[in-house]
């Protein structure tokens, strides 16, 4: 998986270049073009979720930073995992795997916050001037994607138990999803962080 993390974010790194994503090397070659032109096959419809709960994470930062609430938050984090795995059984989905997969966007966004917090140490000057409310402005927003990736991690399951072929849309997709979100080189490192547990 690790091969994969790597591709991914070589890719998104070229989509946002304006290049095409670049695709891993798989047992199973599959066209890019093939993979990218059928709706049904797309992971895009997760990466892109992925890519807008990223940037999401900037508000996160804006909301926690100077102040007494850390990035790491375990009993919202768990209250998270638990109820996605509730809501996944609904679905007809593995509770561990959606777990799993939230588990790697909570992971993601901390990537994306940590980064920030460093920023802005380093250069006061790019400190946000406003300070989101977290239950009000950012949760929502948060819970809202929630529902959506649920719905996505369903309609792409088949995909997502293809094996290698699941690997190479993962990649196309982060890629476009990269470029269409004009993810920057911290949000290109959190989609990376973001994607291993897609494939399972």
């Amino acid at each position: 998986m690790r091969s994969v993390l790597v591709a991914v974010c070589a890719s998104a790194v070229f989509g946002v270049c304006g290049a095409v994503p670049a695709v891993a090397q798989t047992s199973t070659p599959v066209q890019a073009t093939a993979v990218a032109s059928s709706p049904v096959l797309s992971l895009a419809p997760l990466t892109d979720l992925f890519a807008e709960r990223l940037l999401v994470a900037d508000k996160v930062a804006a909301a926690k930073y100077g102040t007494d609430k850390p990035i790491d938050d375990p009993v919202r984090e768990q209250q998270i995992l638990d109820d996605v795995s509730s809501r996944a059984v609904g679905l007809g989905l593995d509770p561990a795997a959606v777990a799993a997969v939230f588990r790697d966007q909570i992971e993601a966004n901390k990537v994306v916050q940590r980064g920030l917090y460093a920023r802005w140490d380093a250069h006061p000057e790019l400190r946000p001037v406003e300070r989101p409310d977290l239950v009000t402005e950012v949760r929502p927003v948060l819970d809202r994607i929630t529902s959506e990736l649920l719905g996505a991690l369903a309609e792409t399951e088949g995909v997502r138990s293809s094996g290698g072929g699941c690997e190479v849309r993962l990649v196309v997709a982060a890629g476009r999803s990269a470029r269409g979100y004009g993810l920057d080189g911290l949000h290109l490192v959190g989609l990376g962080r973001a994607v291993p547990s897609v494939c399972g």
